[in-house]
């Protein structure tokens, strides 16, 4: 059985541009023993449900850029009518301590499921669900929307992942064998730096350790799990990639490989984001970009739910 504790939100409420009306309030919820504990916005009545999922070495308060209320996603996605559900992903946040417990992606992918479940409980889902992911965040979405519990998920959105490292990354990323090299990472995260908030650059105010199984998720993620999982998909997919990445290659061409993956989904959109980098939900260029998402989620719920249907980058983004 699964219980919900309220806490105190970490996030003061704030009222900027009509998006601190809601302020996310932190809860935890106890799934057969595990602790999981995530950032919820509800709409009063929610026309879908956004499931986002924060990247590696972070926390669900990248949804909800601290001391920054006017680039939060989960403030803004409300007044759009969208409840959010911002777990902190298996091994992270309050179920840190069942970290080693947690290598079985489909273990991750049921804790993640009844996680949702236990916190909207009998509160309205609109349409269904949204799975947002952000770079190693993307490799849980996909594998949600593969099993698709419920058959209420309506689209998913990845960003700051992909199939290929960018030239830029070469050297720097780790392996199963060797570690990273900690600077230049972070240089590849946050840079250029003008393009988030200065408080923000570096990502301590949203930092979390990163449990151990995250290195044989990143290790096999571009090669085997992404494509394998990508072509049972089948629900619309939009993919975004900053102008600025540097983790992952966002050429026209590396962009047409990932859309080629989703072989059984019904639409595929591509978007190249301007002014943004790795961190886009948490730079100057986010609340742009999650528009962008905002409104394919509107089209995933319109009669017929496919969202637009395309092979190539939606240039008029640049």
């Amino acid at each position: 059985m699964s219980t919900v504790r309220a806490q105190s939100s970490p996030i003061e409420e704030a009222h900027v541009g009509g998006a601190g009306d809601v302020s996310p309030v932190a809860r935890v919820v106890d799934v057969e023993g595990i602790p999981m504990s995530a950032l919820v916005a509800e709409a009063p009545e929610p026309r879908a449900v956004i499931v986002a999922l924060h990247g590696g070495a972070a926390r669900a308060a990248y949804w909800d850029c601290p001391g920054h209320p006017e680039l939060s996603m989960m403030r803004e996605a409300v007044t759009y009518g969208f409840t959010v559900i911002a777990p902190d992903r298996p091994g992270y946040g309050e179920s840190r301590p069942h970290r080693d417990e947690l290598g079985d992606p489909e273990r991750r992918v049921d804790l993640a499921y009844r996680t949702v479940d236990a916190l909207l409980g009998t509160a309205p889902r609109g349409a269904g669900l949204f799975l947002w992911g952000h770079s190693v965040g993307s490799e849980l979405t996909t594998r949600m929307a593969v099993e698709n519990r419920h058959e209420e998920v309506l689209g998913i959105e990845l960003s700051g992942t992909g199939r290929e490292h960018h030239a830029l990354a070469a050297g720097i990323l780790g392996t199963r064998e060797r570690y990273a090299n900690a600077r230049g990472v972070g240089e590849l995260l946050w840079t250029p730096a003008e393009l988030y908030p200065p408080d923000i650059v570096g990502g301590a105010v949203i930092a979390a350790r990163t449990p151990d199984y995250e290195a044989d998720v990143t290790a096999g993620w571009p090669t085997a799990d992404f494509p394998a999982l990508a072509a049972q998909v089948r629900v619309p997919v939009h993919f975004t990639a900053a102008e600025h990445e540097k983790v992952w290659r966002n050429d026209p061409q590396a962009l047409e490989d990932v859309a080629a993956m989703f072989t059984a989904a019904p639409g595929v959109t591509l978007h190249l984001h301007p002014g943004g980098g790795h961190n886009l939900s948490i730079g100057f260029a986010g609340p742009a970009y999650h528009r962008t998402v905002f409104a394919f989620v509107d089209g995933c719920i319109a009669p017929g739910g496919t969202g637009p249907m395309t092979s190539h980058p939606r240039s008029e983004a640049l």
